[in-house]
């Protein structure tokens, strides 16, 4: 019987990049998998950790080629959720890199409220839009 390192590396192609592109199933989220001892893993993790060693409690691997069938270990990265959603592109680590607001007015300490969920508002935009309902009429609005 073939060991796991073997069966792994037999689905393993050259990629672009450098990448090991997946040749075996790949889910509908674009993550490799592989079968260990019967039940389904990431081939991702299984390849941080053939060449690495146990992954951390508490952390995740992030792929730093963003190529999410890559199995590539040098390609991959031990680190906090936070860490890997700010390394990405979604939407939500585009707003962490603004640096102004889309009227243009900066990010900064004096101009910036942080809500409890942790999302930025612009404090100029925002009085700009009281004092537009205020000379609009509209009920609730600030005094």
């Amino acid at each position: 019987m073939p060991s796991l390192t073997d069966r792994f590396l037999d689905k393993v192609a050259p990629g672009p990049r450098g990448c090991w592109d997946w040749t075996a199933h790949i889910k509908p989220n674009g993550y490799a998998q592989i079968k260990v001892n019967g039940r389904p893993q990431y081939a991702h993790r299984v390849a941080y950790e053939l060449a690495r060693g146990p992954i951390p409690a508490g952390l995740v691997i992030d792929h730093l080629c963003r190529r999410r069938h890559c199995v590539n270990p040098d390609h991959l990265d031990v680190t906090d959720t936070r860490t890997n959603i700010l390394r990405g592109v979604s939407p939500a680590a585009r707003r962490a890199h603004q640096t102004h607001c889309v009227n243009g007015h900066p990010f900064d300490v004096a101009n910036t409220y942080i809500a409890p969920n942790g999302t930025r508002h612009c404090r100029a935009c925002s009085a700009a839009r009281a004092r537009h309902r205020r000379r609009q009429g509209v009920p609730g609005a600030p005094a």
